[in-house]
């Protein structure tokens, strides 16, 4: 069975809008963690839908790979 090419795209990440719950699953952190990030503007960038927060796979992706990026710089 081929695979979904849409996950390569992702970077494996799921095909949908996350919540403030995926992303403190996915990266293993607090969810009061997600929050503080978003008031201080230095997490992942999320949209609001009415009164709910989502973020996009791609652009949390794109996020993780500049704080990798930065890490590598400064090593």
């Amino acid at each position: 069975m081929a695979s979904d090419p849409r996950a390569a795209l992702r970077g494996g990440l799921p095909d949908r809008y996350l919540t403030p719950e995926n992303i403190a699953d996915l990266l293993s952190v607090p969810l009061e963690t997600v929050y503080a990030w978003r008031k201080k503007r230095t997490g992942p960038p999320g949209f609001r839908i009415g009164k709910h927060l989502r973020y996009d796979p791609i652009a949390v992706h794109a996020w993780i790979n500049a704080l990798t990026e930065a890490e590598h710089a400064a090593a």
